[in-house]
């Protein structure tokens, strides 16, 4: 019997971990979808913010830290202020640049 459970908890953890979020694949669309207005390291971009006349958050800062990963999902997804909704960046995109953002924690 434990042999049984051990192989149907071993065989549900492994898709698990084959879809896990990749911050590393993350980045690379971070940096062709994001980079331009929230800058590198998550630090808005000052002359985007200004021309946009918006206060962009940093994307390293508590606040945008303890926002959950749904809520981050919804901003790239739906927009939110003046950002516009990016629909590039969706599926195993969309949860690695999460995972990037993650990565950025102060």
């Amino acid at each position: 019997m434990r042999m049984i459970l051990t192989t149907f908890t071993l065989a549900g953890l492994a898709p698990a971990v084959g879809w896990a979020a990749d911050a590393k694949a993350g980045q690379a669309v971070y940096d062709r979808s994001c980079r331009s207005c929230h800058g590198a390291d998550g630090a808005p971009n000052p002359a985007i913010a200004k021309a946009m006349n918006v206060q962009m958050r940093d994307l390293k800062s508590p606040e945008v830290q303890a926002r959950s990963d749904s809520d981050l999902k919804k901003v790239v997804t739906d927009g939110q202020g003046k950002m516009r909704p990016i629909p590039s960046v969706s599926g195993a995109a969309l949860d690695n640049v999460i995972a990037y953002v993650r990565s950025l924690k102060k």
